[in-house]
């Protein structure tokens, strides 16, 4: 198999690091790759926040709802949409930038946040790196932003962790294959056996590894997607991005 496809097909977040640093040159190549990745109308409207001083890491984990692989890793790296740098751009091009009050802002940025992630985590795992993206940065996004210092009309969407694997994780199973695939056509017919077929596969994946706190997929989609939190919207709108186009 070719070996990029056979490390995208092996993707699993690993949570247990050694405390071993970096070497600068390999974080180097796996920033500029992330560099290289496509951006809307090459908006380049994504920046990086390199963090490995050890209070900051230790910090961004109680942010994130104490996830300790955070501080345990070396290196923790904020994915920011940045519609600051951009304004910079516009101003200098004799113009106002308005976009970040639209919704294609938003969905645009965020896109290109996801294109650098994926770039980022894979090219980490092409030096051998354990990966585990943290989307949890969210649930206090005003703590995040005075840690990084960021300017308005900036978001720190996500982040990713990396650094030497200490256990590695087993490879958490997807739900099938249709569910994801549709030829032509949206498959809705497909959705509720896939479903209850990964239930049970999930289920069973949580008790070989001695998880006894893990939940189907359902379950624990319920558990998030029932409810929502206003405070993001309310800091995004103090950010700039206020949806009003």
């Amino acid at each position: 198999m070719n070996e990029t496809i056979r490390l995208l097909q092996a993707h699993r977040s690993s949570r247990s690091y050694k405390s071993d640093p970096i070497p600068e040159e390999i974080l180097d190549a796996i920033v500029e790759s992330a560099h290289r990745a496509p951006t809307s109308v090459n908006s380049q409207q994504v920046s990086l926040i390199v963090v490995r001083n050890a209070a900051s890491r230790a910090r961004i984990a109680e942010i994130a709802g104490g996830q300790p692989w955070i501080a345990q890793a070396p290196v923790f790296i904020a994915v920011v949409a940045d519609l600051y740098k951009t304004a910079l751009g516009v101003e200098k091009g004799g113009a106002e930038q308005i976009v970040q009050r639209s919704l294609e802002a938003v969905i645009s940025s965020v896109s290109d946040v996801g294109i650098m992630m994926a770039t980022l985590m894979t090219a980490a795992r092409a030096f051998g790196l354990g990966i585990v993206p943290i989307g949890g940065i969210r649930r206090d996004v005003r703590g995040m932003i005075d840690l990084l210092g960021l300017p308005r009309n900036t978001f720190p969407v996500a982040g990713v962790v990396l650094g030497y694997i200490d256990e590695e994780a087993p490879q958490k199973p997807r739900l099938p294959i249709e569910s994801f695939r549709h030829e032509e056509k949206y498959r809705s017919e497909k959705l509720k056996s896939a479903i209850d077929a990964y239930d049970h596969t999930l289920v069973t994946y949580w008790k070989k590894i001695g998880r006894k706190d893990g939940l189907s997929w359902s379950a624990n989609m319920a558990q998030y997607y029932s409810s929502y939190s206003r405070r993001i919207k309310a800091i995004a709108e103090e950010q700039g991005f206020t949806i009003e186009l």
